[in-house]
């Protein structure tokens, strides 16, 4: 690996606070990008170039939000090098993100988010867990990073507040309902003595794994879609499956929009707005079912 490679990745991490996930795809990225220069130098590298290998991944069928993540990562890694003289012009400038299609947040209904709660089994430690993983995700609309990152500290189990760590690990703290809450307790108190006595600090992970060692997001994922399989619910259920439903509900009762995209996390409101779609269709669709003269006679 080039050395100014690993650099930028120290940078990333240092000084913007970049997840282990995303320093993971960008150095994905950034191997694909080194396979393609074929024994070029960094220095030889011009935008036509850069166009080249977008021009390359697309014919290969790539997505436009993939070519969109992957001049991220070249915009991101190359305004480095220019920054730190390792280069003297920036190939990147100049080169705009492909314009993706929005896609509507995929949601589930009351019943249907109904049941995905209530399908774990009380009767052990583990489905105990299970169900209070899915009450705070969507209690709360955390991503899967922030809720596996969360200790015991974490949880204000009196106030009924969560201190989650999003992106950049800027912290935010969001409310959290009655029920996931009493599914929390419900956990903590049948939590098996063992792993009570590795850590009980307030640093202690929160959600524990069969070892009694920090649950991963991966695992979070087959346990939702495990649920969602036993359930039969609508293929593609996800954690952020249960994020999309919060924020979906949340305006569907009245919630406004800068609360949802400070309860979210998010950092522009623009990224919020997608969730006004949402609620605007699913008006649109009831005025038409049920107004006398919405449709052509």
């Amino acid at each position: 690996m080039d050395p100014r490679v690993r650099q930028f990745f120290s940078y990333l991490e240092a000084a913007r606070g970049a997840s282990p996930h995303t320093i993971k795809n960008y150095g994905t990225d950034l191997k694909e990008f080194f396979s393609f220069l074929t024994g070029k130098s960094l220095a030889e590298v011009d935008t036509l170039l850069i166009r080249s290998f977008l021009a390359h991944l697309k014919s290969r069928g790539q997505s436009k939000a993939t070519l969109s993540r992957k001049l991220a990562a070249l915009r991101s890694f190359f305004k480095y090098l220019a920054r730190e003289n390792h280069l003297k012009t920036n190939p990147v400038l100049g080169i705009s993100t492909p314009k993706r299609e929005k896609k509507l947040p995929h949601f589930l209904d009351l019943g249907e988010v109904t049941h995905l709660l209530e399908a774990p089994s009380e009767n052990t430690w583990e489905g105990k867990r299970d169900r209070s993983i899915l009450e705070t995700l969507y209690s709360s609309g955390v991503r899967v990073s922030e809720l596996v990152g969360l200790n015991q500290g974490d949880v204000d189990l009196l106030s009924g507040l969560l201190k989650a760590r999003g992106k950049g690990k800027k912290e935010r703290i969001v409310p959290i309902g009655e029920k996931a809450l009493h599914a929390i307790r419900s956990y903590l108190d049948a939590m098996p003595a063992p792993f009570r006595k590795k850590d009980d600090s307030p640093n202690a992970p929160l959600f524990l794994n069969r070892l009694g060692t920090r649950l991963t997001d991966r695992s979070v994922r087959r346990l939702i879609l495990k649920y969602a399989k036993r359930l039969s619910l609508k293929s593609g259920i996800s954690p952020h499956t249960l994020r999309h439903t919060f924020a979906t509900h949340m305006l569907d009762r009245g919630a406004d929009l800068r609360s949802v995209q400070e309860l979210l996390g998010h950092a522009n409101l623009s990224t919020t707005q997608i969730y006004t779609h949402v609620t605007t269709r699913r008006l649109q669709e009831a005025y038409t079912r049920a107004h006398p003269r919405a449709q052509k006679q």
